[in-house]
């Protein structure tokens, strides 16, 4: 649990950061940036996996942090020699999460706090590799859903993190171009995308 004294020093940096320039949008991940749950999505990946027989080394969630689901499942495949069926697999997973995880879900405090106090400042998306009712149902959890002016998620584009697709569908939804919005990332792949975006970003796992 964060401390208020670590919550504001980590707010503060992140403020810092936001306020070096005069952005218009600030875009953010959910899982992992918003949403405390990468331990359970990490669960809930490895008991679908059990259902086909995997035993799954979850660091590979850390590794591909951002990717679609169906994208890690191939990778799965490609890794394991496994032949999972991509959809079938990315439903399953879903689902799991769903019933399982997903009302456990935590804020990260200080990343939900600056999304907060720039309400109505810049616009705010989220950019999410996650389906849309899953996205939609964690940021609904940790209160958040109101507060976003467009959400992209796995289906909306034909390809996801680490392409720009994504973060450019969010930046012409809200009427932004590209080099006037900041992306909030926790892993390589949505900092991929959103540097082949054009776009500035910030790791919120490497403030300290």
């Amino acid at each position: 649990m964060t401390t208020d004294t670590s919550l504001q020093h980590k707010l503060n940096i992140l403020t810092e950061i936001s306020d070096r320039k005069p952005y218009k949008a600030f875009l953010y991940d959910c899982d992992g940036t918003l949403a405390d749950n990468m331990h359970a999505h990490k669960a809930a990946y490895r008991k679908a996996a059990e259902q086909y027989g995997v035993a799954l080394d979850t660091t590979i969630i850390d590794e591909l942090a951002g990717w679609p689901t169906v994208l890690i499942a191939a990778e799965i495949n490609k890794r394991y020699g496994t032949e999972l069926p991509p959809a079938e697999f990315a439903s399953l997973k879903s689902a799991v999460f769903f019933s399982d995880y997903i009302n456990d879900t935590l804020p990260v405090d200080f990343v939900v706090q600056h999304l907060q106090n720039h309400v109505g400042k810049v616009r705010i998306g989220v950019v999410s590799g996650g389906s849309r009712k899953t996205v939609t149902r964690t940021l609904t959890v940790i209160g958040l859903i109101d507060r976003i002016e467009t959400l992209v998620c796995a289906d909306d584009t034909d390809r996801g993190k680490p392409y720009a697709d994504p973060f450019l569908k969010a930046a012409h939804q809200l009427g932004v171009p590209p080099q006037e919005c900041l992306v909030f990332e926790d892993g390589d792949p949505g900092v991929q995308a959103a540097t082949a975006a054009g776009m500035d970003w910030v790791r919120i796992d490497q403030i300290g």
